[in-house]
């Protein structure tokens, strides 16, 4: 079949359609995500051979490999150039790009598995938690040989995936990583009896087979062909390699902090890596909802317009999508405060007031992590990988700098460790606006500060309704349960979510107008009988 017979007509991405499915199947992800880390909480103990300490250790040392070996190719510097090819009509050419970077790093990710394999004991000990007593050191190392050849799937996956989203295709992108989660969770019950907190090494493992079986079903109808062979000479494939050390660094030295915090945290006592690692969970849910999902559905559509050479429509695009996403994440961030005691019991009841406290601090992160998920697109989809790699190895330097201080005895303890992210994460937005204005000086216009400007006023409101809405109906000592804590939390989510909407209707907020538009379709379509 010859490149004609693929020639397709250029998809054509909406923003918010993309946008909603991302969203959908990011909040039911993350509820899956969460029911997860509740129920290795439930059943197993912070202390003991068979401790939570043990089982959130043994993820650092493949997911570093994993981010930093592959993960800088999959989308950021890998997706411009098929966009490219895209656009050229040349399909064959992103068959032969996207196999050839896949048989490339599945070698290397190969080479790697076996490495984390033959020695995931000395990994454990001597970079993640030294801290951990000699059986938990035993439960880690049987769980991370598991996982060690999930970076191997996860980077076929993504770049798959990559390929999909490029010609328009975010379904099984989105429920891929369900099936994830979902095989974990079953592991805890098929596993725990007999092989115990190692059974969900296994159940990792087969979650990514599971989730690589369902993105190959991305494929059909693509016309898409794998050939085993490295297209060396290509031009486009030594581009994406020469953009993928500067994304790859960057994503790896975020793994790194994250191996120093659980490092730090295993020396301050039994327990303070699953303290911290629960918190870490609860901040991540809203970062992969709202920043990651919108960010993922504006990215194909940055890169067609550069591709297009339409930079004014380029700054439009990102201007619509980090308004919007401001004025979603405000509200979102908000309720993540008022309501951290809640969701810290209904994620581990036992040792709710340590992670009510760390995710009190790491609300501030919460907000500039979505922040930089389309900032840093910015720069992506103009091919420049080195800028944000250039600011995160100051600001992560800067992050373990802090992370010592604040977590030296008299300091803040393991809260320490939140406290460094959330300044890091505000410092590190901050200089790539700066950077961004000075290479744009029109960037952000007039009309787009006073929208935000309008929004922090909105949020000033809703911070109000959120304060009145604990004081009347505060976290009890007697709530316990999923009904009790979730209706009280449904009601402070209800009253912020609820003041944001009415007021930026007052204040005129562009970003409600959708909303309105789709309630009113939605209330006055007629309905055939």
């Amino acid at each position: 079949m010859n490149q004609t017979d693929h020639h397709k007509k250029k998809p054509k991405i909406n923003i918010g359609n993309v946008a909603a499915l991302l969203i959908a199947a990011s909040l039911s992800g993350q509820i899956l995500g969460f029911l997860r880390t509740k129920l290795v909480n439930a059943n197993f103990p912070t202390s003991g051979g068979q401790s939570t300490d043990a089982y959130f250790a043994a993820f650092n040392i493949p997911d570093f490999f994993f981010f930093t070996l592959a993960a800088g190719a999959l989308g950021v510097a890998f997706m411009p150039v098929l966009s490219d090819r895209l656009y050229k009509n040349d399909r064959a050419g992103m068959w032969e790009l996207s196999a050839s970077l896949m048989n490339f790093l599945a070698i290397l990710m190969a080479v790697v598995g076996v490495i984390m394999f033959l020695f995931a004991r000395p990994l454990i000990h001597t970079f993640v938690a030294p801290g951990l007593s000699g059986e938990q050191l035993d439960t880690a190392t049987n769980i991370m040989r598991f996982l060690s050849f999930n970076p191997l799937l996860f980077t076929i996956s993504g770049i798959l995936t990559s390929l999909q989203q490029t010609l328009g295709r975010f379904l099984f992108f989105a429920i891929a990583p369900l099936f994830y989660n979902l095989s974990i969770i079953a592991s805890i019950y098929l596993f725990k009896d007999n092989i115990g907190l190692a059974g969900l090494g296994l159940g990792a493992l087969i979650g990514a087979i599971a989730q690589l079986l369902v993105v190959m079903c991305g494929l059909y109808k693509t016309g898409f062909k794998w050939h085993p062979k490295i297209a060396w000479r290509s031009k486009d494939f030594r581009s994406v390699l020469r953009n993928l050390p500067p994304r790859s660094l960057d994503q790896g030295v975020d793994q790194i902090e994250n191996i120093v915090e659980t490092n730090i945290a295993s020396g301050l006592g039994s327990g303070a890596i699953s303290f911290y690692n629960n918190a870490f969970v609860l901040s991540t849910a809203p970062i992969l909802l709202i920043g990651t999902a919108i960010s993922t559905a504006a990215f194909p559509r940055l890169n067609a317009r550069l591709s297009q050479n339409r930079p004014d429509l380029f700054r439009r695009d990102f201007l619509m999508v980090i308004r919007a996403m401001i004025w979603i994440s405000a509200p979102l961030v908000t309720v993540c405060y008022f309501a951290r005691g809640y969701l810290a019991r209904l994620i581990y009841a036992n040792g709710s007031p340590q992670i009510a406290t760390i995710f009190g601090f790491l609300t501030l992160a919460i907000f500039f992590r979505i922040m930089y998920s389309i900032i840093s697109r910015w720069f992506y989809a103009q091919k420049d990988t080195r800028t944000p790699l250039l600011v995160s190895l100051f600001t992560i330097a800067l992050n373990i700098f802090l992370a010592y201080s604040l977590t030296r005895p008299g300091g803040y303890g393991v809260a320490g460790l939140a406290i460094a992210q959330s300044l890091v994460s505000m410092i590190e937005v901050g200089i790539l606006v700066t950077i961004m204005l000075y290479r744009d000086h029109q960037l952000f216009n007039a009309e787009f500060w006073n929208g935000v400007m309008r929004t922090i006023s909105v949020t000033g409101f809703s911070v109000i309704a959120g304060f009145v809405t604990v004081t009347l109906y505060p976290l009890g000592a007697a709530d316990k349960g999923f009904v009790t804590l979730g209706s009280k939390l449904l009601l402070i989510a209800v009253v912020i979510f609820g003041t944001h909407l009415a007021l930026s209707t007052v204040f005129g907020l562009e970003e409600v107008r959708p909303i309105f538009k789709r309630a009113r379709k939605i209330a006055f379509k007629a309905i055939r009988v």
